[in-house]
């Protein structure tokens, strides 16, 4: 029996692609879900317990099913000892043979360099952009003298959840910025 297991690794991310492939195969029976890689992956297990003598688990690529060589190698032996087989609907695997098993491993190692790359280049963007001054994350939703007004008026008396209505923010956020006021004056203030 050919059991399939779909992948993406965040919640907005779909699996209809890889869903579309496995039925396509002619997969019977598909687990999926929507998790990292790297964390506790249910469905996996679930698929994986489930696996007879002479099945075959198909993903749609190689990078659905693990993210390092040596998690690939963990469910390669996990499933020759249910005597199961593995197959890639992307890439030419058939784990039945030792040739198959080898360009396994090779397409594992690919797999885990190209995600190290991947954060090599990311890290480095990053840094650039900090470097140029860029900053991350969303716009603040006060302007600085915004901010200097809500934590003057918290401070003089004006009761925070008006000043929270007026400006459009929390309350924590006014009692933050009330905070930021006091610890700003001067001592002769």
């Amino acid at each position: 029996m050919l059991v399939g297991y779909a992948r993406v690794s965040t919640e907005d991310q779909e699996t209809r692609l890889q869903l579309d492939a496995l039925n396509a195969a002619g997969v019977t029976r598909i687990y999926q879900e929507k998790t990292s890689a790297v964390g506790h992956r249910p469905q996996l297990e679930k698929a994986l317990s489930e696996l007879l003598p002479g099945d075959v688990l198909v993903v749609w690529k190689l990078d659905r099913l693990a993210r390092s060589l040596s998690d690939l190698l963990g469910l390669l032996d996990v499933l020759a000892d249910r005597g199961a087989a593995f197959k890639s609907l992307t890439e030419p695997v058939d784990t039945s043979t030792a040739m198959g098993t080898f360009v396994v491993q090779i397409l594992g190692a690919v797999a885990q360099l190209e995600r190290s790359l991947i954060i090599q280049r990311t890290t480095a963007g990053i840094h650039a952009a900090i470097a140029r001054g860029q900053r991350w994350g969303r716009r603040p939703i006060l302007s600085d003298a915004e901010r200097l007004e809500v934590g003057m008026l918290a401070h003089y008396g004006v009761p925070p959840g008006e000043v929270a209505r007026a400006y459009g923010i929390s309350r924590p956020l006014v009692y933050r910025l009330e905070a930021m006021y006091l610890n700003d004056k001067k001592p002769t203030e």
